[in-house]
């Protein structure tokens, strides 16, 4: 998928740590990766190994590259596709698993792919998955319906990658806001009862 599409360009390494990798896995991952960072002392570019602060490789060195080896079309940035959609996960996976021969009246233009989950039916970027096409470390079969799982749950990821940490401060933020409330209600039944259940006795001047 990410070598038909554009650039992750707001996910970086460090991103990745306690979500897919360990810190030593996401910087053995990030080193791996040349970096052209600088300029030096001498006022020169150099490469570097990557580092966790480092965003992700783009697939391709700049838009000629991009549209060239997608027929022409320059492939967008997915990190926000899943965000950007209706029901965005299940639209990933069925727009990867999506492809097959165009039905009968149909044509496409050369350079274009049938699917109907994309609109219009044609689409610029190949069929990406294939059985077989990686390998996972705990063995799981790597079919191509479950990497287009694993490609769909990382792109919801990418398009909200604050979201587990958001809605942990939001339960601890309902959590203290509940026991403040049950000692509020406490506190004015402490101190409202004793006025409440007090008696007036009103004497009358003629």
């Amino acid at each position: 998928m990410c070598a038909a599409c554009h650039s992750l360009q707001y996910i970086h390494w460090r991103d990745l740590v306690g979500v897919a990798y360990t810190e030593d896995e996401a910087k053995a991952l990030a080193a791996d990766v040349e970096v052209t960072d600088g300029p030096n002392d001498e006022g020169e570019m150099f490469d570097r190994p990557g580092k966790l602060s480092d965003v992700l490789p783009a697939p391709y060195a700049n838009e000629q590259a991009a549209r060239y080896a997608n027929g022409g079309a320059y492939p967008p940035d997915l990190s926000l596709l899943a965000a950007a959609r209706l029901d965005g996960t299940n639209y990933i996976f069925s727009l990867l698993m999506g492809y097959r021969e165009p039905p009968a009246g149909i044509s496409v233009r050369e350079g274009l792919h049938y699917n109907p989950y994309f609109p219009g039916g044609a689409i610029a970027m190949p069929k990406m998955l294939v059985d077989g096409g990686t390998e996972y470390d705990d063995g799981t079969p790597a079919s191509a319906s479950q990497q287009a799982k694993d490609v769909a749950t990382f792109l919801t990821w990418a398009s909200n990658p604050e979201a587990d940490e958001r809605k942990l401060v939001g339960l601890k933020v309902i959590l203290v806001t509940s026991i403040m409330f049950v000692f509020a209600a406490y506190m004015k039944r402490l101190k409202w009862a004793p006025l409440k259940s007090r008696r007036l006795v009103m004497d009358v001047v003629n």
